[in-house]
């Protein structure tokens, strides 16, 4: 009895109950738009090119760091394919036989976190700006959702486009992505959001779970105004409500400038 008791505990522990709309932007935000201000960066800095695959004739992705200099929402974005990352908790998922149990800065759980991988050379590289845990967001099938950037992959040679097995099967529910089998087309976009700014709060994640999906401005938040996930610019308070969807807004708004 008292082993039935401690594996139903264990069992109510380790679910975390993650929907997509936990991290879907919201339908205002201007998807399509922001995809093609990526498509069109062009500013390369170092070590940020890399194959999508270790295959001969594998397609090179590169990461631009145009939108880095932003004031408020600076970030850096690259297009690719998306591989099935079970790093950590969930390192025995299917497909994934040389799987490590831990990720960059934790244990994440691939199952219940949308978290996307980096190259750890460029990571290495640019720590100031990657801090850890920064928010992330994807934009794929049409679709944007928000996570963080959690683990980076150390392969050889080093590639990019992948992210966490609840991520991938988010972006593309009906291709059956595991740990063996990625989505090939290289036409997803991944945005980093760059500095200790954009990194979520502890208050928010733990070693293996993100906790609070609506971590938002609270009053006696030292971080409240900055720029990142969990904040925004003035006058986007009443527009979005939630980090998740602020950050995106105060992007958007300096795409605009870009732009202009």
């Amino acid at each position: 009895m008292l082993l039935i008791l401690f594996l139903l505990a264990f069992i109510l522990a380790r679910t975390v109950a993650v929907h997509p709309s936990d991290f879907a932007a919201a339908p205002t935000i201007p998807v399509r738009a922001i995809q093609s201000a990526a498509a069109q960066a062009s500013q390369v800095p170092q070590l940020a090119t890399h194959p999508i695959s270790d295959g001969e004739t594998s397609t090179n992705a590169t990461i631009h760091d145009d939108w880095s200099s932003f004031e408020k929402g600076a970030a850096i974005t690259w297009t690719a394919d998306m591989d099935v990352d079970c790093d950590g908790m969930d390192f025995g998922c299917k497909g994934n036989p040389d799987g490590q149990s831990i990720t960059n800065w934790g244990a994440l759980s691939a199952y219940d976190v949308p978290f996307i991988v980096i190259p750890d050379d460029f990571l290495s590289a640019n720590r100031d700006k990657m801090p850890g845990n920064n928010v992330a967001a994807v934009i794929c099938n049409g679709n944007m959702y928000f996570g963080i950037l959690g683990d980076s992959n150390g392969d050889t040679p080093l590639v990019t486009g992948e992210a966490s097995w609840l991520m991938a099967r988010t972006c593309f529910p009906d291709d059956n992505l595991d740990g063996s089998k990625g989505h090939v087309a290289a036409d997803v976009t991944y945005i980093v959001f760059t500095g200790q700014d954009a990194v979520l709060p502890s208050s928010a994640l733990n070693k293996h779970y993100i906790t609070d999906f609506n971590c938002d401005d609270k009053p006696g938040n030292p971080q409240k105004g900055h720029t990142g996930m969990r904040s925004g610019a003035a006058g986007t308070a009443n527009i979005a409500s939630s980090f998740k969807k602020r950050s995106i807004l105060v992007l958007t708004a300096s795409l605009m400038t870009w732009f202009a």
